[in-house]
């Protein structure tokens, strides 16, 4: 019970990394706040929860900067803290750079990278007895493949910030690192066209569970990870340890 009087914010929720990783928390004893824009898919996560009765839902698009705040108000008025901030919450668009718009770069941007730097604020202003921040980024901050331009730019600006927000979380007592999934089975993956055309393919054994990323996050945040910040961590099976 690691989390026991301890409250998460998690956002992107609803599915995938979002849902494992609140059910592994709730598990170990942590009051929850899950954001998605689902606010069925929400309900059904809370539902399968260890422990519902210690959950507050907040349905509502992480690109909307000011939801952010009422997002820390609802979670202080109702737990009297917040120990710890996890953005899941993503979007991706498969078009070459010949064809994406202005519009399209800033919607991916916002909704990857610019809605966790809305929630990090609140964190720095209202984790008055500190904590740990954890941003799902991606291998794709690192090496990347055709057509998801935005996406991997939004993944290695998370990553950067995990890096500022552990050096001025320093004398905070709050805590900053990034985790780096590979290939997860979650719907994103089964519908990416380019699974779907051949041009990215998978070895069966380089595709991991959401639970495998949630065990991650679970030990960032944990009080066992304290001398863990301004880190990456992949999560990958080892498909980037490959030439």
């Amino acid at each position: 019970m690691r989390f026991q009087n301890k409250t998460v914010i998690i956002t992107g929720a609803g599915s995938g990394i979002g849902r494992a990783t609140a059910e592994r928390l709730s598990a170990e004893g942590a009051n929850l706040v899950l954001v998605d824009r689902d606010a069925a898919a929400l309900d059904v996560t809370r539902a399968g929860l260890a422990a519902p009765d210690r959950v507050l839902v907040r349905a509502h698009d992480v690109s909307v900067e000011s939801e952010a705040e009422r997002t820390y108000a609802e979670a202080l008025s109702r737990f009297g803290y917040v120990d710890g901030f996890v953005n899941v919450a993503g979007a991706m668009i498969y078009q070459p750079l010949a064809e994406l718009t202005g519009n399209d770069w800033a919607r991916i941007m916002t909704i990857n990278f610019f809605a966790a730097t809305y929630f990090t604020h609140h964190a720095f202003r209202h984790m008055s007895r500190g904590g740990s921040l954890v941003y799902v980024s991606s291998i794709h901050a690192h090496q990347t493949s055709p057509l998801v331009g935005p996406y991997a730019a939004a993944k290695a600006a998370l990553s950067s910030l995990a890096r500022t927000a552990s050096i001025e979380g320093r004398g905070r007592n709050i805590r900053a690192n990034a985790i780096l999934p590979g290939a997860v089975d979650t719907p994103m993956l089964r519908e990416s066209p380019n699974i779907k055309s051949g041009l990215e393919v998978l070895d069966p054994l380089d595709i991991g569970q959401a639970e495998d990323i949630a065990a991650a996050i679970v030990f960032a945040l944990s009080d066992d990870a304290r001398f863990v910040t301004g880190s990456e961590i992949t999560v990958d099976g080892g498909r980037l340890a490959k030439l």
